[in-house]
């Protein structure tokens, strides 16, 4: 089935959407977790991240470069950023948050446009995307915010691997279902 360039703006958008609003649903589970190990996050991220890397699937076709359609992680890590600037979801980054969702988007594309030279399946893509921009989203939190060391930082940025590995696998099964309905490439 081809799909429209709108058709794909339009599901890019209600992915970016998604991720911005499930984060805030899952957050207060994610935080009794985090707060338990002292670390401040990294798990309610990668759910959030979740959403674009299966629009990311959705959209580029799984490992294939289609057209403009290159950089749609990163791309929909700035809508994200300028969608939590503009509703006031900033937390403790401040105006430096939209740098928080553009990186993870720029690591989902890292990935992406990778996995054809490694031939990576829309599992592996999938669960290495996710994986890396969590971690990825973690890492410009740290530098931004939280200046963590050592341990602390080892076990933040394994928490935010490992979550963002789960929610990875979960997004390549959405992608599956998604791909044998007819609705993606």
């Amino acid at each position: 089935m081809r799909q429209s360039r709108l058709a794909n703006l339009n599901f890019m958008a209600l992915c970016c959407v998604l991720g911005l609003f499930t984060k805030k649903l899952i957050n207060p589970l994610a935080n009794v977790i985090t707060e338990s190990l002292h670390i401040p996050g990294g798990i309610s991220t990668g759910f959030s991240i979740m959403f674009l890397v299966v629009a990311t699937e959705v959209v580029r076709g799984g490992g294939k470069r289609i057209g403009a359609w290159n950089h749609c992680g990163a791309l929909m890590g700035a809508v994200q950023g300028f969608l939590a600037l503009c509703l006031g979801r900033i937390g403790s980054m401040g105006l430096l948050a939209p740098l928080g969702y553009f990186m993870p988007g720029v690591a989902i594309d890292l990935v992406y446009g990778l996995s054809h030279r490694f031939g990576l399946d829309r599992t592996e893509r999938m669960v290495f995307s996710n994986a890396l921009a969590a971690v990825m989203a973690s890492v410009t939190a740290n530098v931004i915010v939280f200046r963590l060391w050592g341990p602390v930082l080892l076990l933040y940025l394994c928490v935010s691997a490992v979550s963002g590995t789960i929610y990875g696998y979960l997004g390549s099964i959405v992608a599956g279902k998604m791909q044998r309905a007819g609705l993606s490439r």
